[in-house]
């Protein structure tokens, strides 16, 4: 089965016994995550603050594995405003959103990019209806920007997209290797 690489390859050290979670926060763009773990096999577990254990999946030491991800998750931001350590999100009309509290988010906007977040937690979906109602078009996150933006009209490109974090449990000592990958489906 052939791979196309999405984004930016990352690593981290693994150690025996031991629960080790990469310092970076990998934005979603593919459903698959491929996995080498080098040195020694490891339990790998993903999410949004994730600790690995004995009982996650589990990586051969030299072997490369794809682990699915699940859908993609991403919508285009129109307004963002602040309420002391919250930020609510609008998406635009008719489209609803596609997170759920619990997700891992990841905001940019070109042109304005202090109001740019890494890897928050949608506390809820505003799921209301009615003529007042948001239809799921707005969202809040855990979010405190340390000064208030009251609300804020995004003027260029805002984009709201699904983040996460790799940990793995190691067998020995090693470096666990992994990127998104997109497959082609042909033969493995």
């Amino acid at each position: 089965m052939g791979h196309k690489p999405v984004g930016v390859n990352s690593s981290f050290a693994i150690a025996n016994a031991a629960n080790r979670r990469g310092v970076n926060t990998t934005l979603q763009q593919s459903d698959s995550l491929r996995v080498v773990a080098k040195g020694a096999g490891c339990h790998v577990a993903i999410g949004t603050l994730p600790t690995a254990a004995a009982t996650d999946y589990y990586v051969h030491a030299g072997e490369a594995e794809v682990i699915a991800l699940g859908s993609v998750k991403s919508n285009k931001v129109v307004g963002v405003t602040t309420t002391g350590t919250t930020t609510v999100i609008d998406f635009a009309e008719g489209t609803g959103s596609p997170f759920e509290a619990g997700d891992a988010v990841t905001l940019s906007v070109t042109g304005q990019s202090y109001l740019d977040f890494t890897h928050k937690i949608v506390s809820s979906v505003d799921t209301s209806g009615g003529s007042a109602g948001y239809f799921s078009t707005r969202i809040v996150v855990d979010n405190d920007y340390g000064v208030g933006y009251a609300h804020t009209n995004v003027i260029g490109h805002a984009e709201l997209r699904g983040s996460f974090m790799v940990a793995a449990f190691g067998d020995g000592t090693g470096v666990v290797h992994y990127q998104q990958v997109q497959s082609s489906g042909g033969a493995s």
